[in-house]
């Protein structure tokens, strides 16, 4: 089953109320395993009756005969008590042993659920043994569907020009998201969230962005992408390594499409199928954003052109990795003059 059907099963189950005697939650994304421990500990026990009702202990704290006290204990003026194990990896062998065996009998009053640190191998024994739910990074296509569904569970609503700019701003960190949702819903009250609310409570305009810079250098408007480059370089998630980065991915992508020669029409449907198939790709803003950018500017560059643009990038690359003079400013100003450089020829749309 694919992560994505994977969470939506869970979600709702919990939604439902239906639980399982087990769960094996685990993948790279803490913060997202974090937020379904939450979900899952409020869908299952009632507030008045979490401090009799909820455990949450680390894996390498437990010794067998604790954890046993743990998964032996009924639930006190409930129907269910929770018990949270991170860090599951950790357990000792005795402690271990144990679990294996309560898992091939798991109590019916006792919903337990294994977490998984990051960075630790999926452990296939429990997932077999417990119903097991990956949660690995989410990529650029999904980030605005997560924005969308908090801003929803925060009771507001948000425009899709407003999702961009604030994930052009803060990037795909969903804890510093989180953060900066609640401060906008707070901020616009009953109405929407619109681009100029996160301009106001975020403090970022649109052509202060990397994808307001990306966009330019993709249309190889130079005097616009250097009037938003100090802008973009103060931003906190940004810095010149990022830009190198997100501009070769654009120049690739575009190098991809170049080579394919389809119509716009079709060439967008392969660019998000390109970013399936690549999934961590670093593209410095949504998808969507990024897919519209690359086909639009796709007759003004030449195959050419973006083999040179190319070795342009690996250049800069190494530069900032020396010990140099010119300050990231300086250097990435080069890199856009020489990246625009006109005359430019341009083949027929």
């Amino acid at each position: 089953m694919a992560k994505a059907a994977e969470q939506k099963a869970f979600r709702t189950a919990l939604h439902e109320r239906r639980f399982d005697p087990a769960y094996y939650l685990y993948g790279e994304d803490d913060y997202l395993k974090d937020e379904a421990i939450r979900q899952l500990i409020g869908a299952a026990i009632e507030p008045a009756t979490q401090a009799f009702n909820l455990e949450q202990r680390k894996g390498g704290d437990l010794q067998a005969e604790a954890l046993g006290i743990l998964l032996g204990t009924p639930p006190m003026m409930a129907t269910r008590r929770v018990v949270v194990i991170r860090d599951v990896g950790g357990l000792r062998k005795d402690a271990r042993g144990l679990l294996d065996r309560y898992l091939k009998a798991p109590a019916a009053d006792t919903v337990l659920v294994l977490v998984a640190g990051s960075g630790s191998k999926a452990d296939k024994l429990l997932e077999s043994a417990a119903t097991a739910v990956e949660y690995a990074p989410l990529t650029g296509g999904q980030l605005p569907k997560w924005i969308e569904r908090r801003v929803e569970q925060a009771g507001g609503r948000i425009t899709e020009g407003a999702t961009s700019l604030l994930l052009d701003v803060v990037g795909g960190d969903l804890s510093q998201l989180a953060l900066e949702i609640e401060k906008l819903a707070s901020y616009a009250g009953e109405g929407a969230i619109d681009e100029a609310a996160v301009s106001a409570a975020v403090g970022i305009r649109r052509d202060e962005t990397l994808g307001h810079l990306l966009d330019a250098i993709a249309q190889r408007d130079a005097a616009v992408a250097l009037a938003a480059l100090a802008g973009v370089l103060q931003q906190p998630k940004t810095s010149a390594v990022t830009v190198v980065m997100s501009l070769t991915a654009q120049m690739l992508a575009m190098a991809w499409g170049e080579a394919r020669a389809l119509h716009p029409s079709r060439l967008s449907g392969e660019y998000f199928t390109l970013l399936k198939e690549a999934g961590s790709v670093y593209t410095g803003r949504a998808w969507g954003e990024a897919v519209s950018a690359w086909t639009k500017a796709a007759s003004r560059w030449t195959a050419r052109e973006l083999d040179d643009a190319l070795v342009t990038l690996a250049r800069a690359d190494a530069a900032l990795k020396e010990t140099r003079l010119s300050t990231d400013e300086q250097l990435l100003s080069t890199l856009i003059l020489t990246l625009c450089r006109m005359p430019a020829p341009r083949k027929a749309a």
